[in-house]
């Protein structure tokens, strides 16, 4: 029985991420997946890449990985392509878009947004076709079968469904979670590799950490703008919710 973790959405938010991994070490994973948004937001995204390329097995990729290193004059997207640097620029802007294994008989494929795009985003009440369209295969997937079993990131709203006999879940985000406010992330359990039909587990966890150490760190990084960012780590609530 193998265990993996599956985390996404640090968002360079270093007190959460410590505590996700310190949290899998008490547990004994054997892999660390990573879907993607290693940076953006909050401050430390070079820790962040650093820690997740020493830790993480697979590591894929994100809308925020994906379009940070783009020539840009906003001030924001400046100061934290500065803080990252050319060179974990370049590894976010390799990072492929999906891990796909098999799992207890049951194919399995995460992905950061969608499997056809990471800025495509899919949420948990969205209609039962746009969730069923989660399970289809694109270019940008390894294989061109449909999934049974499908995980995703992006919303950082942990979620977990089941439609016409397949699973559809989010791991909720580690560094800016969108619902409860501590860090998110999931274990699967099962037979890595196995053809053969066999019990399969999909675990939530959520993790307290330290919000005003990550709220001091905002502060003290000289980031600009970062209000929306703290109200969101104290609160659960995306800014950009108009109601």
């Amino acid at each position: 029985m193998a265990t993996i973790a599956v985390i996404s959405d640090i968002h360079g938010n270093i007190p959460a991420l410590r505590a996700v991994l310190n949290d899998m070490d008490r547990r004994g994973v054997d892999r660390i997946f990573c879907l993607g948004d290693l940076v953006g937001k909050g401050p430390d995204g070079d820790i962040a890449v650093d820690l997740i390329r020493s830790r993480c097995d697979r590591v894929i990729k994100g809308n925020w990985d994906d379009f940070i290193g783009n020539e840009t004059d906003n001030p924001v997207l400046q100061w934290h392509q500065n803080k990252l640097g050319a060179e974990r620029l370049e590894y976010l802007s390799r990072l492929a878009c999906t891990i796909e294994f098999k799992m207890s008989g049951k194919r399995i494929r995460l992905f950061h947004a969608s499997p056809r795009s990471v800025y495509e985003r899919i949420q948990p009440w969205d209609d039962k076709g746009k969730q069923l369209s989660m399970f289809e295969a694109s270019d940008l997937c390894e294989t061109r079968e449909e999934s049974d079993v499908a995980g995703y990131g992006d919303i950082h709203n942990a979620f977990i469904h089941h439609l016409d006999g397949k699973i559809l879940f989010n791991t909720g985000s580690v560094g800016n979670p969108l619902e409860l406010c501590e860090a998110s992330y999931c274990i699967m359990e099962g037979e890595l590799g196995s053809e053969d039909r066999a019990p399969l587990n999909i675990q939530f966890i959520r993790v307290p950490y330290d919000i005003e150490q990550a709220v001091q760190d905002a502060l003290q990084s000289g980031m600009p703008s970062p209000e929306g960012y703290i109200i969101e780590l104290r609160t659960g609530r995306y800014q950009g919710r108009k109601s």
